[in-house]
C-alpha cells in the first residue's frame, strides 16, 4: 500500500536560491503524486535541486545515474548468479543456495520502493536512455510496483517518492513520457539570480570582487564556438580560487587580466579560445 505523502511544503534548502514559479512546480508536483521533469542545459541546479527537496523536508535521497546503455530491470533489482555459482560450489556462505531471494539486490527504484519511510528518487540524465527505457519506467512509476520474474514475486511502493528527473535537453523526450510528468525549464540565472547564489555561498564576500567576477564570466560565456560554456559551479569554483590567492586583486578582472582559466573551462579548445580572446582584447 502506497503510503500518503505528507503535507509539507518544499520552501528551499540552505544553499538552494529558489525562484516562486520553482517552488510551485515542486509541490503541486508532490501534491499531485507527478514526477516532476527538469530540463536546462548542465549547471542551471537540476539535479541539486534534488538534494534540496530532500534537505527541506528532511528524506533520504536516492540517485539514479542514468547510462546510455542501462536497462530498466538494473533500476529495479539485479540478481546476483555469480555470487550465487560461487556459493554453491565453495559451501562457505551463511546465504541460503536454494533461496534465489538471498540473492536479489534492489537497484535504485527498487530502494526507493522498499524504505521504510519516503525517499526523494532522482533520476539523473534521463535522456541519455532509449526510449522504451524511459517508458517502462514510467509505467512502473505510475503504478507504483514491478515484478522479480526470479522469484515470481511483486514489489509494491511502501511510500511513494518524491520523483525528479532531470533532462539536459540534447535529445527529443517521447510524447508518452512528457505526457505524464510535470515539467520546468530551469534557464540559466540572469547576472541578479546569479548574485544571490553567489552571495548565499560567499555571505562575505567583497562587492567588488563578486561584481567584476561576474560580469567576467558572463562576457566569458559569449564566446563563439565554446562547447562547454562555463556554468554556475565554475563561477563558484572559480571565486573561490581568485579569494585563496593573497596576491590578487579584482580590478585585474576588469583590465582583462583573468587567472584560474583552467577553472572555468575544462574542454582544451574552450581554454584556448578563451586564451585566444584575453590575448586579442580585453574582456571588460
Amino acid at each position: 500500500m502506497v503510503g500518503n505523502h505528507s503535507g509539507r511544503q518544499f520552501a528551499g534548502a540552505s544553499r538552494y536560491v529558489l525562484d516562486e514559479e520553482l517552488a510551485k512546480i515542486v509541490n503541486i508536483s508532490m501534491a499531485l503524486e507527478m514526477p516532476l521533469l527538469l530540463k536546462g542545459e548542465p549547471g542551471t541546479g537540476k539535479t541539486m535541486l534534488a538534494h534540496a527537496i530532500a534537505e527541506n523536508l528532511k528524506m533520504p535521497l536516492i540517485v539514479l545515474n542514468v547510462k546510455s546503455s542501462m536497462k530498466l530491470v538494473e533500476a529495479l533489482y539485479q540478481y546476483d548468479t555469480l555470487t550465487r555459482l560461487n556459493d554453491s560450489r565453495f559451501g562457505d556462505s551463511s546465504r541460503n543456495v536454494s533461496n534465489i531471494e538471498d540473492y536479489i539486490k534492489m537497484g535504485k527504484i527498487g530502494q526507493a520502493f522498499t524504505a521504510d519511510i519516503r525517499t526523494v528518487l532522482l533520476i539523473d540524465e534521463i535522456d541519455k536512455a532509449d526510449t522504451d527505457f524511459q517508458d517502462d519506467m514510467l509505467d512502473v512509476l505510475d503504478q507504483m510496483e514491478f515484478d522479480i520474474i526470479e522469484i515470481d514475486k511483486t514489489i509494491k511502493a511502501l511510500n511513494r517518492p518524491v520523483i525528479i528527473i532531470t533532462s539536459n535537453a540534447k535529445k527529443d523526450l517521447s510524447d508518452p513520457f512528457l505526457g505524464r510528468c510535470n515539467f520546468h525549464h530551469i534557464a540559466f540565472p540572469d547576472p541578479d539570480m546569479m548574485r544571490r547564489i553567489i552571495e548565499v555561498h560567499f555571505p562575505e564576500i567583497d562587492t567588488e570582487l563578486m561584481e567584476k567576477a561576474i560580469s567576467a564570466f558572463y562576457r566569458m560565456r559569449q564566446l563563439d564556438a565554446v562547447e562547454k560554456k562555463p556554468a554556475t559551479r565554475e563561477l563558484i569554483n572559480w571565486i573561490r580560487a581568485l579569494r585563496a590567492d593573497p596576491d590578487f586583486k579584482p580590478k585585474r578582472l576588469a583590465k582583462g587580466d583573468l587567472p584560474y582559466l583552467g577553472v572555468l573551462f575544462k574542454k582544451t579548445q574552450d581554454y584556448q579560445r578563451a586564451q585566444s580572446r584575453l590575448n586579442g582584447r580585453r574582456i571588460n
